[in-house]
């Protein structure tokens, strides 16, 4: 029985382990589309070239150090368009994880969530609520003054019920304005060389 068993286990593990090796390539490709497609929608142009990523890391209001990817974007005259940032923070139910483009005066361009764990139906809604024509419509506002929802002074309408989404999702943007204005830090990572968005 025991030989069995261990027999099936090495199996099924040999199997598992071929399907990741043959799956890793194009998980890895499609992953490296939707971001390329990601940053075009965000940043609101199809021709453009973004230079290698920078890694900014900054501690938030409560000491944890919160990691975000800037990419840096020019369009093929080499004119500076702004950025495209990654920013996560937690949402209602765990991490949400944003794309924002910038112009380089720092107003926002657009956005696309890149993973989200919310409520579907509710949180969920992030996706499209904040977009441009909608009720909660930052698309053109700048975050130098922090955006927030309206039940918390701010100018921007929460999505109905979902008032932790609507909040985490602002954190997100803000955060990135932030690592997007800072000054560059001596820790952080600078790539020079630059690559074709296709």
């Amino acid at each position: 029985m025991v030989l069995v068993l261990t027999g099936v286990a090495l199996v099924v593990g040999a199997i598992l382990a071929w399907v990741n090796s043959v799956t890793a390539a194009p998980i890895a490709q499609q992953k490296e589309k939707t971001l390329a497609d990601g940053i075009k929608a965000v940043m609101v142009c199809n021709d453009i070239v973004v230079a290698k990523p920078d890694t900014v890391r900054q501690n938030d209001a409560k000491g944890k150090e919160l990691t975000y990817i800037i990419y840096h974007v020019r369009d093929a005259q080499d004119k500076d368009l702004g950025a495209a940032v990654e920013s996560t923070t937690m949402g209602f139910g765990g991490n949400l994880k944003v794309l924002v483009g910038f112009n380089p005066a720092g107003d926002v361009l657009g956005y696309t969530l890149l993973e989200h764990a919310e409520t579907p139906g509710l949180g969920a809604k992030a996706d499209q609520w904040f977009q441009q024509g909608q009720k909660g419509n930052i698309i053109g506002r700048n975050p130098a003054e922090p955006l927030t929802v309206s039940k918390d002074g701010g100018q921007v309408d929460a999505i109905t019920a979902s008032t932790i989404t609507s909040r985490a999702f602002l954190l997100a943007v803000n955060n990135a304005y932030k690592a997007y204005t800072a000054p560059p830090a001596a820790d952080a990572t600078t790539g020079a060389s630059q690559q074709v968005s296709e």
